[in-house]
């Protein structure tokens, strides 16, 4: 069973859509003991940094999350939830889970004919294997909605990167963590084959 941390953000019903139509079981809940106890768990949200922090804290769910990538539970943030599971974002000014280091900036582009947020489909450049990225191609295209993105610190985490003036991390992964900053619940065949892969995944990285 996946369970989607519910934390008040957005698009949490997206992704139970989409693992609904993949026949894979699922729930959606702001318990943390659900948390702990899920075989695998999705971390998604649309929304701001620092509200999404006050709630994690309010319902236990940040030390949740902590625990589940401590022991090894296979675990998929998606946009908000990639950005808040690393130490810090330029969003916010309160600290977020600091699962891996690095931060979040924001767009700060020299054209200003490109429009932020990042909006719309764009492709991705491969940087490394991944079993939750089998069956994707450098040149697939995914959904993307975002003004921040992910920075870790070490570069090793960086499975994937998209072009938007600068280059960008679209996808980072460290040991049972998968993160995403596009939307693989929005994102046709691609996106669905990701979801697919990472509820067919052990945790185990490659």
């Amino acid at each position: 069973m996946i369970v989607i941390v519910d934390y008040n953000a957005g698009n949490l019903t997206s992704v139970k859509r989409a693992l609904d139509f993949l026949s894979i079981p699922n729930i959606i809940s702001p318990d943390p003991e659900k948390i702990r106890q899920a075989e695998k768990v999705i971390f998604p949200g649309v929304g701001h940094a620092g509200s999404a922090m006050d709630t994690l804290k309010a319902r236990g769910l940040d030390e949740a999350l902590r625990e589940v990538f401590s022991k090894g539970t296979p675990l998929l943030g998606i946009c908000l939830g990639t950005q808040i599971i690393l130490s810090s974002s330029e969003e916010t000014e309160k600290p977020c889970l600091g699962i891996i280091e690095g931060n979040c900036p924001k767009f700060d582009l020299a054209d200003r004919s490109l429009k932020i947020p990042h909006m719309g489909w764009d492709s991705i450049l491969l940087r490394r294997e991944h079993p939750v990225l089998k069956g994707t191609a450098s040149d697939d295209e995914f959904y993307f909605v975002h003004s921040f993105y992910p920075l870790p610190s070490d570069d090793a985490d960086i499975l994937a990167e998209c072009e938007y003036e600068i280059t960008f991390p679209a996808a980072i992964a460290r040991n049972n963590l998968i993160a995403t900053q596009f939307h693989p619940e929005k994102s046709g065949p691609a996106g669905l084959r990701i979801l697919s892969n990472f509820a067919a995944w052990d945790g185990a990285s490659c």
